[in-house]
């Protein structure tokens, strides 16, 4: 009878071994092993000759996703020093770098709100550029006066000559915007400067060699073309913190105290240039300082807002929901200026607007820093009710005492109300005007603007004439009543915010 085939028996589950051990055992090599079912306890159980080592948790090191202990060269995952623990080490210190980066960033932050504006990426540059650019605005003017008076000892042709050119800018501003807005600030602000300068120059040479009178309107008149550079530059901050409510109102009181600076400082320049050196001397140099300051600006790129191509669909801002009503605002603002200049030369000399002037730049730049009211249209209200009531203070004055530093105060009070409402005006505009369009919205405001300032200047000069410079001073405080009036209806019309 034939003995029945020896059955090879089944080997013994091994413990689980350490890398170290498993190449002691196989002679200091790891061979892999197939994946097996595993035991009850979790060791896999060794079959054929091959061994699996498992990993912590009973995952064998060959599974797929797991780095195989038999690699050649490669130690195993659950080594000190792998490739896992490694990677998983810089990670780490990859984010406590990143967190002590916040952590510096946020220690660095600037608290002044100006100073945060200004740490914007390209903002000082942009900024120093059109100050530059913004500083002629204050003095081609005088200077043209000082210049053709000088000349052809006459303040009526030197009036006329400046009156012209301010017409022409009202009529050829919106357009030079619109082009702006639709191809971009450096590709038409520079041509469109280099023409202004040009007319600059024709009104030098046509003074210097005595040229026909008509003449001078037509060179001036060249000069119509220069942008707003102020209005480019607010909507570079538009640009930048779009949907940042505090940010732009910080930019836009930044923007109207550079305003009252350069105007402040401007004539002063120019009387000095020209007096100091000769008559020709102010445009030659506000001619210069135009088109370095608007090259400079121009260059930097980074910060401009893209072109919007204009579309057939595109109406003008002039049509844009409540955009009449600020527009009439901006007018009757402007009236306030002109009057009050007009009246406070008859009555004290230019000198003693400067303080008005530094009673509205001071305003400005505190308003800036404050947090503003969300209710932009309440806040214009109340801007202008206070414009309204500081405005009186001139007349009083003037009426009570013939004290010029009482007056001088007075004046310098009147200015802090000038600033708060023409930013919230601005602000307004910005949100009035369609996307796209910001240069020629905000052009359209200072063209009002300046037609308020003629406006103004004529009607106080009306008064001074034929009732006195006492009775001049109600020409401002009742301009500043109208703004009052033309925005308080403007709001009941418009639906709230």
């Amino acid at each position: 009878m034939p003995k029945p085939p020896a059955t090879r028996p089944r080997p013994a589950a091994l413990p689980a071994l350490s890398p170290t051990t498993l190449l002691a055992v196989t002679g200091g090599q790891l061979v892999a092993a197939p994946r097996t079912a595993p035991e009850p306890g979790g060791r896999a159980a060794l079959e054929s000759g091959g061994c699996a080592a498992p990993e912590p948790g009973g995952r064998a090191a060959s599974e797929p996703g797991g780095p195989a202990a038999s690699e050649p060269g490669g130690p195993a995952a659950s080594e000190p020093g792998g490739p896992a623990a490694s990677e998983d080490v810089r990670r780490r210190a990859g984010r406590r770098e990143e967190r002590r980066a916040v952590r510096r960033t946020v220690r660095r932050a600037p608290t002044n709100p100006y100073l945060r504006l200004l740490a914007t990426p390209g903002a000082r540059a942009f900024t120093a550029g059109n100050l530059i650019a913004r500083l002629p605005m204050g003095m081609l003017g005088v200077s043209a006066i000082i210049m053709i008076a000088g000349s052809r000892d006459s303040y009526a042709l030197a009036g006329a000559v400046t009156a012209t050119g301010l017409a022409a800018t009202a009529v050829v501003a919106p357009f030079t915007a619109r082009l702006v807005d639709r191809f971009g600030q450096a590709r038409i602000a520079v041509p469109a400067t280099a023409l202004a300068v040009l007319g600059s120059l024709a009104l030098v040479l046509c003074v210097h060699y005595d040229a026909p009178a008509w003449t001078l309107f037509a060179a001036y008149a060249a000069t119509a073309t220069t942008p707003n550079t102020g209005g480019m530059s607010r909507a570079r901050w538009a640009h930048l913190h779009r949907g940042d409510q505090a940010a732009l109102h910080t930019a836009n009181s930044f923007e109207q105290a550079a305003d009252e600076l350069c105007f402040m400082l401007g004539p002063v320049v120019a009387a000095t240039l020209c007096g100091a050196l000769f008559p020709e001397a102010g445009t030659l140099v506000g001619a210069f300082l135009l088109m370095t300051g608007v090259l400079v600006f121009a260059a930097q790129r980074t910060t401009e807002p893209p072109p919007t191509p204009r579309n057939r669909t595109a109406v003008s801002p002039l049509r844009a929901p409540g955009m009449p009503a600020l527009l009439a605002v901006f007018l009757a603002t402007g009236a306030v200026f002109g009057a009050l200049e007009v009246v406070s030369i008859a009555h004290a000399g230019g000198a003693i607007l400067a303080l008005q002037a530094a009673g509205s730049c001071a305003a400005g730049l505190l308003y800036g820093s404050l947090r503003p009211a969300r209710n932009v249209h309440r806040r214009l209200l109340l801007c202008l009710t206070a414009m309204t009531a500081l405005m009186s203070l001139p007349l009083l004055a003037a009426s009570s005492t013939a004290s010029l530093p009482v007056l001088a105060l007075c004046l310098l009070l009147a200015g802090a109300a000038t600033a708060p409402t023409m930013v919230t005006g601005m602000t307004l505009v910005q949100r009035a005007t369609p996307p796209g369009q910001l240069n020629e919205g905000m052009t359209l405001s200072v063209t009002a603007l300046l037609g308020g300032v003629a406006a103004g200047a004529a009607a106080g000069g009306w008064l001074v004439e034929h009732t006195g410079t006492v009775s001049g001073y109600a020409a401002p405080m009742g301009a500043a009543a109208l703004a009052l009036t033309v925005a308080a209806a403007g709001t009941l019309r418009s639906r709230p915010e």
